[in-house]
């Protein structure tokens, strides 16, 4: 099991919204991509505070909603870790997917597009672009 490492250069933030949805967004995408494996133990609330320079209700706030998504879990006395528990994670990314594809939705409505119309025009050919 290793330690969640978050740096402050790693952050992508986005002033005209709360810093914790942004943490809550970037924490469950680094969950659903692995970077974050399940049982990992995650920095106290005071630290992670003070590692990535902001207030610890902003962190305790991300922690909180985290954990109503069941993505991860605090032990008393123990730390707060990532859920072990594959099938919330594989829901947490499922979630991820349909909101991006939502997103995707309403771009190609905003331009009088269908989604496939949005893709051909942005040169998709279909398959893997990893």
């Amino acid at each position: 099991m290793e330690d969640f490492k978050w740096k402050p250069d790693q952050l992508r933030i986005d002033p005209s919204r709360p810093l914790y949805e942004q943490f809550v967004e970037q924490l469950r995408a680094d969950i659903a991509r692995g970077v974050l494996a399940p049982g990992t133990r995650l920095p106290s609330v005071r630290e992670l505070a003070a590692a990535i320079r902001v207030n610890p209700t902003t962190v305790m706030k991300t922690y909180q909603e985290l954990e109503r998504h069941q993505l991860i879990v605090t032990y008393r006395g123990q730390g707060t870790f990532v859920t072990k528990d594959e099938g919330i994670i594989q829901q947490s990314k499922q979630a991820l997917a349909v909101h991006a594809l939502q997103k995707l939705r309403e771009v190609a409505e905003s331009l009088d597009m269908t989604v496939e119309e949005l893709l051909k025009l942005a040169g998709y050919k279909g398959g893997t672009s990893k």
